[in-house]
């Protein structure tokens, strides 16, 4: 999967992505026949521990994109740009950007709106690095947009998010991510922009959806956000997995022959005898 047939998938059929932070779930992934692989900041919540995703900067994100790279064969592997790498320093985010492409193996960056989104977008996608852009509720910049709650609600916030993602498709996005945003809005903007959006709490009418695999997965649950539909509960199964080895350890019970080793009699003889 390559930026040209993610962009020809409008109109056609839904879009799907999902997010991944290591080997085995990426490998899962892509042979589910997933169309878009993210690396997501929300690496600092669900995999970290951190509280929020700007805690998470370029040495774990790069690191963990890599773990990801060599499980992706097919899909199209994009990484978020962390906070620290473009938001605090725009003048850092093409080099950057470019760590994820060259030392890493993705093939396109996500970042999060803020005041200078159009600024950054524009010097990295005139390099040649696709962009994936992210409106609505912003994680990085929580803070300034009233906290984790749905944005364009009203009709003045609703025109800020519909002129947003037209800015950033001028700039170069090739896809944008409408996060927590009213399904009518989310329409509005998808039939307004040539480009994809892919929807996380903003409806069916995005051209695509994402979740963050933990939470899909019910690996993640200090919380759950309402757009998120379990798929699996993959946390009751662990725990109750982990629950019966301690007690078939406590009690004996494992290992037992079938998961132990022998030696012949005669060679413990050999060495009982010495």
């Amino acid at each position: 999967m390559n930026i040209s047939e993610i962009i020809a998938l409008k109109n056609k059929r839904k879009i799907t992505m999902l997010t991944a932070y290591d080997y085995p779930i990426a490998e899962l992934l892509d042979k589910a026949g997933i169309d878009i692989i993210l690396v997501g900041d929300s690496l600092a919540n669900v995999v970290l521990g951190l509280d929020s995703t700007t805690e998470v900067g370029m040495p774990e994100m790069l690191h963990h994109t890599r773990a990801v790279r060599r499980a992706v064969k097919n899909a199209l592997l994009v990484a978020d740009m962390p906070f620290d790498s473009y938001q605090l320093n725009p003048d850092d985010c093409l080099k950057n950007a470019q760590e994820f492409i060259d030392q890493a193996g993705a093939q396109a960056i996500k970042l999060e709106w803020f005041e200078r989104a159009l600024e950054v977008t524009s010097r990295i996608s005139s390099t040649g690095i696709p962009v994936m852009g992210h409106i609505g509720l912003t994680p990085q910049t929580v803070d300034k947009i009233g906290g984790f709650k749905c944005q364009g609600k009203d009709a003045e916030s609703a025109n800020r998010l519909i002129e947003q993602a037209v800015n950033l498709e001028e700039k170069g996005c090739f896809a944008i991510v409408l996060e927590c945003v009213p399904d009518k809005i989310a329409r509005i903007i998808t039939k307004k922009i040539k480009i994809p959006t892919i929807g996380i709490g903003a409806g069916v009418h995005c051209d695509g959806q994402v979740l963050v695999v933990n939470d899909m997965l019910g690996l993640f649950q200090r919380y759950t956000p309402k757009f998120v539909k379990k798929y699996a509960d993959i946390g009751s199964l662990i725990l109750k997995a982990a629950t019966e080895f301690k007690e078939e350890v406590i009690g004996e019970k494992f290992p037992d022959a079938g998961h132990s080793f022998t030696i012949k009699e005669e060679e413990l003889k050999k060495i009982e005898e010495a």
